[in-house]
């Protein structure tokens, strides 16, 4: 990484790493025997770069018959491994059970994964065998994109009396995606930060990409919006791993993917604070003046559903919506804005229209 210090906001509680720079997990998908653990352990501590050891113990499957993790015989091994690195070791858990075990082998953090946390059952069940336990939970994002789920997973936690949480953005499942494995949805891990600034947000771009070739933007990409570290899986050979052997990298190549990435300063001091300030008011003004150009429109989209309704004639009008959209997003090119970006905002336009003009229709 650039020697850049990434400097926190002074209300981060960053329980994961003190000295403020973002930290990195890193381990295989899942721990398959002792000496692939002890081996990718030493490698990565070898790197310099990783702070944490994960591994995955149970694998929470999609069908039957996949391999669904070593169980509690590879706590032991995680075990050793810390005991040659000096390394926390952290292990998913879904259940009740887990914790016990976790707990009995000195796990020093706990995760909990996307399709546990999407059922609020389950994340009850793992706080209430916490209660009273004093370790930090990482909570990952649940499958589907629900804020209220991620963040009523971490209320949970606080309601036992866990104190050291944080949230781990997986992305989210999308039936039409096409790129990633999971859809990153940048917004709803931003909205997380939003609502819980004092706990360290991390980013997973193994679970994000689901192959190797997208890994690092995605992590540069984490960077650039502030996020508190990186969870990557890595395996001495991974197109060998026993789950998930395309999204996974050797310790080596790990390193090189952290050190060709570029951490940013979050806090804006001197001449700098002053340019930026300055462009930010200007953005402000023009916000400004969004909001009235919008209320115009609606005026007048108004006027429009009384004249519809006078007229007895549809809100909708196809041909006219057609026009409206093939309009804008012809020139969304020539304005250095994505087709995308002018799709989304063109349609909200219309269906707040749309909004106006039941309202009329209907009064």
């Amino acid at each position: 990484m650039d020697t850049t210090i990434k400097t926190q906001t002074e209300n981060r509680m960053n329980w994961l790493n003190k000295d403020g720079r973002p930290v990195l997990i890193a381990g295989p998908c899942s721990v398959e025997t002792e000496d692939q653990m002890i081996q990718t352990a030493q490698r990565l501590k070898a790197t310099g770069k990783v702070d944490m050891l994960r591994g995955g113990i149970w694998k929470p499957r999609t069908r039957p018959g996949m391999f669904e993790g070593i169980g509690a015989k590879g706590l032991p091994w995680m075990q050793k491994a810390r005991e040659l690195t000096g390394l926390p070791i952290t292990v998913e858990v879904a259940k009740a059970s887990h914790v016990q075990l976790a707990l009995e082998f000195g796990v020093d953090v706990l995760w909990v994964g996307a399709r546990t946390t999407v059922n609020p059952f389950s994340v009850q069940e793992i706080a209430d065998a916490l209660r009273g336990v004093d370790i930090p939970v990482l909570v990952k994002n649940p499958i589907n994109p629900d804020l209220a789920l991620w963040l009523g997973a971490i209320e949970r936690f606080e309601k036992v009396g866990i104190t050291r949480l944080g949230g781990i953005h997986r992305g989210f499942s999308n039936a039409s995606e096409k790129v990633f494995r999971n859809r990153p949805q940048w917004q709803m891990a931003i909205d997380f930060k939003t609502e819980l600034s004092h706990y360290p947000l991390i980013n997973d771009p193994s679970h994000i990409c689901g192959r190797r070739d997208l890994l690092s933007s995605v992590a540069q990409k984490a960077m650039d919006l502030n996020f508190d570290g990186l969870m990557i899986e890595s395996h001495i050979t991974p197109d060998e791993a026993w789950s998930d052997a395309k999204q996974q990298i050797t310790p080596e190549v790990l390193a090189d993917l952290i050190n060709g990435l570029v951490v940013r300063e979050a806090i804006v001091r001197g001449e700098m604070k002053t340019k930026l300030d300055q462009l930010r008011k200007d953005i402000d003004i023009i916000d400004e003046e969004l909001v009235h150009v919008l209320a115009s429109r609606m005026n007048v989209a108004r006027e429009i559903g009384q004249y519809k309704k006078e007229n007895n004639l549809t809100i909708l009008q196809t041909d006219r919506w057609k026009e409206v959209l093939e309009k804008f997003t012809q020139k969304a090119g020539t304005n250095k804005l994505s087709e995308d970006f002018i799709t989304k905002i063109i349609k909200a336009v219309h269906d707040e229209s749309i909004s106006q003009q039941e309202d009329i229709l209907n009064s």
